[in-house]
């Protein structure tokens, strides 16, 4: 199988995002300076949301290039899944209990368990935190694994479905359930869908696009340099102003889909040769896993530790919002290259023996 261009520095710059949302809001939540004006400081689940297109783009093309070749195994596909995303879902979740049930009582910093702890495990070990998060709001460690939840709940879904359907049907089943489960998921009797977070068509929509490509059904796309660049800007104008921001909910979530679909396919397939290909950001977004996992630690830690320094009143606000964001910036691609060298690729080596 032919390997996709280097898609590494676009999951490096989606994870940052995220952290770039967390930073002013934990910062505003304890009393210090933060700085929210620029749109770009608030698309932290936009960011998110372009990561499930991204994923339902690379899954289902993976599934379906099996398929062609009558190769696609469940069990490996599950095992190739339990290895790369169990190992650290589950020690974020551990920590994350550990830190808000018994580290913040020990150190003698107020926060409210509102939940039952069985629950809470319960619904963080079977993969609904989406549910957990948005029920009780038990803290942004915990809080943090609604997404992975999501694509959890995917892949449960869609590899027997690929499996069972014929490879010459599966555009048209993709197509189908993106257009049913849109309407759904915007109708008022399905509000469930909306409050927990259940936004498979942005995978599904996803997995529409490669599927296109594999089938050479969007080469109008290629015909000029000028259709990528249009997309590219799209995308950054999506990011830093406020001109996608739809008042209509479906409208938003229509542009969102579509946009985030088209850029990724460019990205991949509609880059005319311009692929950016440096070591440094290639690790960055090998570890963008361990980034967008351990930044609501590293986060924590630094608000505790400028919390205690502004009592010195040493830094005005400016010096103070830039140090929150270096230091926890510094300190989560460290936590996260550390899990990535000493814990994830162990895992990761047992992958590959599932190819």
């Amino acid at each position: 199988m032919d390997r996709l261009p280097n898609l590494d520095p676009l999951r490096f710059l989606l994870a940052s995002l995220v952290l770039f949302f967390h930073i002013p809001l934990l910062s505003r939540n304890q009393g210090l300076p933060y700085y929210l004006d620029i749109p770009i400081f608030n698309r932290g689940t936009e960011a998110v949301y372009m990561f499930f297109v991204l994923s339902g783009f690379l899954i289902i093309r993976l599934i379906y290039r099996y398929k062609k070749r009558d190769e696609f195994s469940i069990r490996k596909f599950y095992i190739r899944r339990i290895l790369r995303i169990f190992p650290l879902y589950y020690l974020i979740a551990f920590f994350g209990f550990t830190f808000y049930w018994l580290i913040l009582p020990a150190l003698n910093i107020p926060f409210e368990n509102n939940y039952n702890l069985g629950e809470g495990i319960l619904l963080t070990t079977f993969f609904l935190p989406n549910i957990f998060g948005r029920l009780y709001e038990p803290g942004g460690i915990l809080e943090v694994l609604w997404s992975i939840g999501i694509e959890e709940q995917f892949y449960l879904m869609i590899a027997p479905l690929l499996y069972i359907v014929k490879k010459n049907r599966i555009l048209l089943i993709l197509s189908i359930l993106t257009i049913g489960y849109f309407i759904l998921f915007h109708v008022n009797g399905f509000h469930y869908l909306r409050r927990f977070g259940f936004v498979y068509f942005l995978l599904f929509f996803g997995g529409i696009v490669a599927i296109l490509e594999e089938k050479n059904k969007l080469e109008f796309f290629k015909i000029s340099a000028v259709i990528p660049i249009l997309i590219v800007i799209a995308t950054l104008l999506y990011f830093t102003t406020d001109v996608f921001k739809f008042k209509e909910l479906w409208m938003r979530n229509l542009s969102t889909m579509l946009l985030f679909g088209l850029c990724i396919h460019t990205l991949a397939h509609n880059n005319f040769g311009k692929v950016l290909n440096n070591k440094y950001l290639n690790h960055l977004g090998h570890i963008s896993y361990g980034i967008y996992m351990f930044h609501v630690i590293a986060l924590n830690f630094v608000v505790f530790f400028m919390l205690k320094i502004q009592e010195l009143k040493i830094f005005n606000d400016t010096i103070t919002i830039l140090l929150i964001y270096i230091l926890t910036f510094a300190l989560t691609i460290l936590l996260a290259h550390l899990s990535y060298k000493y814990f994830e690729t162990y895992f990761l080596k047992l992958k590959t023996k599932f190819r």
